[in-house]
């Protein structure tokens, strides 16, 4: 039986080498990685590179909620797609267009808990802080 998948998108109106590496650095990934402001990121590390590794720590800025969001990447191509294997054994990818402007598209295989509509309002809603941030630093 396939396993059901969630795709998040969004448009984002800036160069893609800006986006790539926005993305992908973990100074800008701590700028950007939440869902609102009562959320932050605070520890970052991603060895970005077919093999390499990955940590977000994620929670809330009154420290009631956190986790680890890690893996290990398992494609990398740069400016075009990301794809990796997070810890819990569940898939993702994160697919770049290369038309301006760049279309993100992220597809993961949910978590049993929160409901699948939660996790996609969470993707969804990191989605739009990058776009925020990623438009706001346009050259």
């Amino acid at each position: 039986m396939k396993k059901q998948m969630i795709t998040v998108t969004i448009e984002v109106r800036a160069p893609i080498e800006q986006i790539w590496n926005q993305w992908n650095d973990p100074t800008d990934i701590r700028q950007w990685n939440n869902i609102n402001n009562d959320w932050h990121t605070p520890l970052v590390q991603n060895d970005l590179r077919t093999g390499g590794q990955f940590l977000y720590r994620m929670g809330t800025k009154d420290g009631r909620f956190s986790f680890d969001f890690t893996g290990k990447y398992d494609e990398v191509k740069e400016h075009k797609y990301i794809s990796y294997t997070l810890t819990s054994g569940r898939i993702a990818s994160i697919a770049f267009s290369q038309d301006y402007p760049v279309i993100i598209t992220e597809t993961f295989e949910p978590d049993n808990e929160p409901s699948v509509e939660e996790q996609r309002d969470f993707c969804q809603a990191i989605l739009r802080s990058f776009k925020k941030y990623a438009e706001s630093r346009h050259d």
